[in-house]
């Protein structure tokens, strides 16, 4: 596909007024030669155009549109849901990405029938020419309010920054609690709504990622969404290596210290840095995220980055996003000490 056909692609969904002029200014070509371009995606069945001429506005085709509901039973197998159902949705989507939406759908799934207590869940698949995308909605108990229940947590924001650090899991003779953390790293855009909080996780390149918890009205259950570009061409088996030890074990974990922010607090107390630290003993390698964190008071990061560090020595401790005050901070701390901290810009 020619170079002006992706950028109409890559670019159609937030210019759907102006994309004939952007195009052509981008490319230094006329009006009518974008023309013919729109035109023939138009005839590819990969964009809608409607109105007529400076009222026209161009969108991408649903190439798929498909919605189904799953009755959770004992019979219920993710795996023949994903070969019959879904699969056959897929077309000629590269192999790597078929892989990716495998493993997330079978993923999400499996959790619905083991964890949800719901006694259906309804499934979706769109496709275009830009976006693949899974959605998952059950009825049941909802995942952080399950979590925060059964592992005495404060609050489903506690919840949740337990479940993005992977290894948590209600039932653990059954699972390993690593399908959120790695689902929720494949996909270019991950989103679970449950109760009161809707947490993303945009993931970009040069392994940069955004991360965005809001509130809103409650809802039942549990709604995943998953979105990918069908071009990508990342693998699972790269996610998975990248938090993998020498033995292939799931040893590094990552951290978004934002998710131990609460609004019109501060992080400045040991309570808090022990909320971060809860049960990352498990893993060899922690990457502190400081995404979206201002600064952070002396008991926090003495609490991390001296008593941790020295309760375990073993353990690496690498930070990641900090500001020149978090770094004074911690600098500050370990001062005089034998600190396996790395900061990352």
């Amino acid at each position: 596909m020619s170079q002006i056909r992706e950028f109409i692609l890559d670019s159609i969904i937030d210019h759907p007024r102006d994309l004939a002029r952007l195009t052509s200014d981008r490319f230094s070509i006329s009006r009518q030669s974008v023309s013919k371009h729109l035109q023939s995606l138009v005839k590819d069945g990969l964009i809608i155009a409607t109105g007529k001429t400076r009222a026209r506005l161009y969108h991408l085709k649903d190439i798929v549109d498909h919605f189904f509901m799953l009755r959770v039973t004992p019979t219920l197998a993710e795996d023949v849901e994903w070969r019959q159902k879904i699969l056959p949705l897929m077309g000629d989507v590269a192999e790597n990405v078929k892989d990716i939406c495998q493993y997330g759908f079978t993923e999400m799934v499996n959790n619905v029938i083991d964890h949800s207590e719901s006694s259906e869940a309804n499934i979706g698949i769109r496709r275009t020419a830009r976006n693949i995308d899974l959605a998952i909605f059950d009825e049941g108990v909802g995942i952080f309010n399950k979590l925060q229940k059964v592992f005495g947590l404060d609050d489903p924001r506690h919840a949740l920054l337990e479940l993005s650090k992977g290894k948590l899991t209600t039932d653990p003779n059954a699972h390993t609690g690593e399908g959120v953390f790695f689902t929720s790293r494949m996909f270019d855009k991950f989103v679970i709504t449950s109760g009161t909080m809707v947490f993303t996780r945009f993931n970009r390149l040069d392994d940069d990622w955004l991360i965005e918890v809001t509130e809103q009205s409650p809802v039942k259950g549990t709604n995943i969404a998953l979105s990918i570009h069908p071009n990508a061409t990342h693998t699972t088996k790269e996610i998975f290596d990248k938090f993998a030890d020498e033995d292939y074990g799931f040893s590094r974990t990552h951290v978004p210290i934002q998710m131990a922010l609460y609004e019109g607090e501060k992080l400045v107390s040991r309570s808090q840095a022990r909320r971060v630290l809860a049960r990352v003993d498990r893993f060899s390698e922690i990457m502190l995220d400081f995404t979206g964190v201002v600064e952070i008071g002396q008991a926090f990061a003495d609490e991390i980055f001296r008593v941790f560090h020295r309760q375990h020595p073993e353990i690496v401790l690498k930070t990641f996003f900090t500001n020149p005050d978090i770094d004074r901070m911690i600098q500050r701390v370990t001062s005089g000490s034998s600190d396996s901290s790395t900061a990352i810009p």
